[in-house]
């Protein structure tokens, strides 16, 4: 009979082993080159960590078995000893080679992920511009002429390079089945080299906690033939409607949409990654808990530039 103090660990365990089968865990099935360099990543510190488990838990094993209490050695009294500087330096190495191990995989995959992936080297890279804002994905092909929102095509075999930014807060740009995650931030653009192999749909979401709508600001990417994608972006630019600066300002409020298309992109009239650009965060839109959601002044600022003015202030 099993006690009953074990009973309620072993139900919360078990629908972990019921649910493990379900659904197969995407960064262990990479779909580009990046992800499978992550992938090899993670199998590494895997291994390594396993072998670390392994090897101190069948040290502490032996060793409470060896020195455990028994009726020959009651009376057993241990010598005063000053220790060994053998084994000292011995388990203070130790860790500092596991470090190193991991460090040097990591940042060799880390700089290999800044730039187009080993055997792509001489296709040359489309660029789509991320915009991230509340709770919804905006995606600009600046080549092609086109904007989309919630979703973006991509050439299969072809090296995509993507611009991150934000309209507003901080969210994280994420495709498991491609690669790695990054960060975005308005005023700021960082770049994600991402590449399919085959043609497939591919499940990409926001991963940095933004506010009510976060859970479900979802995107896919559709990997699709060199054909097929030529063949949707004039089909876009025939049949898409213009995306105008007003119908802009209404996608960035926070709501969520499905898909849309546009020819134009928002570039003509505003880059979120430019030091100097507008910020779209609508706080009067915001109201959490009964507060108001407002932009906050810079106070030191203000102070500042009234000491430059000689403390003089405007009653207007």
């Amino acid at each position: 009979m099993f006690k009953k103090g074990y009973l309620i660990p072993l139900l919360a365990f078990l629908p972990v082993l019921l649910l493990s089968g379900c659904n197969k865990m995407v960064v262990f099935d990479p779909k580009g080159p990046a992800a499978r360099d992550i992938l090899g990543l993670i199998n590494w510190s895997l291994v390594l960590m396993l072998i670390v488990v392994v090897v101190v838990f069948g040290l502490f094993g032996y060793i409470v078995w060896k020195y455990r209490a028994t009726p020959k050695n009651k009376d057993y009294v241990p010598p005063e000893e000053h220790g060994s500087t053998k084994l000292e330096i011995i388990w203070t190495a130790i860790p500092i080679l596991i470090v190193i191990a991991l460090t040097i995989p990591t940042v060799n995959t880390i700089y290999k992920l800044e730039k187009v992936p080993a055997g792509y080297e001489d296709k040359k890279p489309i660029t789509i511009n991320v915009t991230s804002a509340d709770w919804k994905w905006i995606f600009s092909y600046p080549e092609q002429g086109i904007e989309t929102v919630n979703y973006v095509n991509i050439p299969a075999g072809t090296p995509v390079k993507f611009k991150l930014t934000s309209a507003g807060t901080m969210q994280s740009f994420w495709v498991p089945a491609l690669g790695g995650q990054k960060y975005t931030m308005n005023k700021m653009e960082t770049e994600l080299y991402l590449t399919a192999d085959n043609p497939g749909e591919f499940l990409g979401r926001n991963t940095n906690f933004n506010g009510k709508g976060y859970a479900d600001m979802e995107f896919t990417v559709e990997a699709k033939s060199s054909k097929d994608f030529e063949k949707w972006v004039k089909e876009v630019k025939t049949n898409a409607p213009k995306l105008t600066e007003k119908k802009y300002n209404e996608l960035l409020k926070p709501t969520h949409l499905g898909r849309e298309t546009f020819t134009g992109t928002h570039l003509a009239w505003v880059d979120h990654g430019k030091m100097n650009s507008k910020t779209y965060t609508n706080p009067e839109l915001y109201k959490v808990h009964g507060v108001q959601g407002k932009i906050f002044k810079d106070e030191e600022n203000n102070t500042e530039m009234n000491d430059s003015n000689g403390g003089e202030h405007n009653g207007n």
